[in-house]
């Protein structure tokens, strides 16, 4: 479906915005983090062995949390099956961002498009990747795959790598609360 890389700044986009937007989480209302807790959140969105929290600086961390308030939209739109919406608002973070591709090569691994943006700095770089994946999924018809959480008190985002794209939850735990919940209910009517 996605490529490897593709994959990993879908996940990244994913991680991001779940992590550094308000909203619900499993049930509970959920506060993204603030001021000196906002660059170990974005440290802890990125892939792993990638950068430490001391290495996130505060201008950094803020730029990451507002494209990820930008990239929330992204997937509101999509699951509100509003795709000329996401298409405008991705447009505009590749804008911002200076999204362009090139070849790097990672030791071991044959060479690889990596999306740069305007600078090489860490937000800048990583808004412009995400957008660059938001942009091929909406881009193709794999656009359906981006999607926010059905359960009740969760707007947390997903990407749907499912085979026949059924999912509908962001986590087996949401999956779950919504399944115990309508067995509950379905053991009141009987």
């Amino acid at each position: 479906m996605f490529d490897s890389h593709v994959a990993t700044l879908l996940d990244v986009s994913v991680s991001l915005v779940n992590a550094l937007t308000d909203g619900a989480r499993r049930g509970k209302p959920y506060s993204a983090p603030r001021d000196g807790d906002l660059a170990g959140a974005v440290a802890s969105a990125l892939p792993a062995g990638g950068v430490g929290a001391d290495e996130v600086e505060p201008t950094q961390a803020a730029h990451l949390s507002r494209t990820a308030q930008r990239m929330r939209e992204v997937f509101e739109a999509v699951d509100e099956e509003r795709v000329d919406d996401a298409a405008d608002l991705v447009n505009a973070l590749l804008s911002a961002g200076g999204a362009r591709p090139q070849l790097d090569r990672v030791p071991g691994e044959p060479w690889q498009v990596h999306f740069h943006g305007t600078d090489d700095s860490l937000a800048v770089g990583w808004s412009a990747g995400c957008a660059t994946a938001l942009a091929l999924a909406i881009g193709s018809d794999l656009a359906g795959r981006l999607g926010v959480c059905r359960a009740p008190r969760c707007d947390r985002v997903y990407v749907d790598g499912s085979r026949n794209a059924v999912r509908q939850f962001c986590s087996t735990a949401c999956q779950s609360r919504v399944k115990a919940a309508a067995f509950r209910a379905r053991k009141v009517e009987g």
